[in-house]
């Protein structure tokens, strides 16, 4: 008999996180410390600018010190490096955190390897993606950060399980698996040249879909009872499309039409029921990746005083 699928509320223990954060800032705010992001937020991409200032307002929220930083989309990689390293000086910024994508001029990677390793908040430096590797203490990506958080915070068991990534981006991928290994996981990463990825995947108890494509696993591909955490965010504007993943959902179908849009992860919507428990888009993973930024914000905060490891 098929037992019902429990959702992961990511909403939930998104604020759980952030209510641990805010007691962590109250309590640094007793000694003097307040925990300070910089946020960099180059030209009118509107989907960054809602992004970056929601950033800002949960930095409020749970009481840190945040600088929103806005150069012109015609700004210089030059330009760009000379603010990083005017933020990396800076005693009351802690995290520097660059919002991509940047304007085709300005280089990214060499923004992205000027930052401080310690003001490093999204984890990206190769000096913290070598830390992880190597299972040292160090500032991991917030994303994937965020999903072991979800898996631990909802007693669902990593060690000793069968973990599958399709993807294997800088950004989640690669250090998702990094995570979940020394979780005593054990990890395969699949990728668009993975020969029987239907296959790989079907022996996956714990499955992480972040490959940036619709719907992509199937409900056939799914092992009954594994834990789903679908890292995909994908915008649905067809009606063929949006018939083809919520046929039937009329409260989703209802949003569709006053919107004209909804998102839809990269598992299909069908392929939840099989599993034993998942994380749905949206209210999934996405809620996590700013409460780990403001963890990691403390975090720096705390190893760039000598008051972490």
């Amino acid at each position: 008999m098929m037992t019902t699928a429990r959702v992961l509320n990511g909403t939930k223990i998104a604020n759980e996180i952030k209510a641990e954060v805010a007691a962590e800032v109250a309590a640094l705010a007793a000694e003097g410390i307040r925990p300070g992001l910089a946020a960099v937020l180059v030209g009118d991409v509107p989907a960054s600018q809602i992004y970056v200032r929601s950033k800002v307002k949960t930095c409020a929220e749970l009481g840190l010190f945040s600088e929103l930083i806005t150069p012109p989309d015609t700004v210089t990689t030059e330009e760009m490096l000379a603010l990083v390293a005017s933020l990396n000086t800076r005693e009351d910024i802690d995290g520097v955190l660059i919002q991509l994508p940047l304007p085709e001029q300005v280089c990214a990677k060499l923004l992205l390897e000027a930052v401080s390793p310690t003001k490093d908040v999204d984890g990206f430096h190769p000096v913290n993606v070598g830390k992880l590797q190597s299972g040292q203490p160090a500032l991991a990506p917030c994303t994937p950060a965020g999903m072991i958080q979800i898996l631990k915070r909802s007693g669902l068991p990593i060690a000793g399980q069968n973990a599958v990534v399709i993807g294997r981006s800088d950004i989640v991928g690669k250090p998702i698996a990094m995570l979940l290994l020394q979780e005593n996981a054990t990890v395969t990463i699949c990728h668009s040249k993975t020969h029987n990825l239907a296959g790989h995947v079907r022996a996956a108890d714990i499955l992480v879909a972040a490959i940036g494509r619709p719907g992509f696993v199937t409900p056939d591909m799914v092992k009954p009872g594994a834990t789903i955490l679908d890292v995909g965010i994908n915008r649905i504007n067809d009606r063929q499309e949006f018939d083809r993943f919520f046929a039937g959902d009329v409260r989703r179908e209802e949003l569709f039409l006053l919107k004209g849009s909804t998102l839809v992860g990269d598992v299909h919507p069908a392929a939840y029921a099989v599993s034993g428990a998942f994380t749905p888009v949206p209210g999934g993973i996405g809620p996590l990746t700013i409460a780990m930024l403001m963890a990691n914000t403390v975090r720096a905060a705390k190893m760039r005083r000598g008051l972490l490891a």
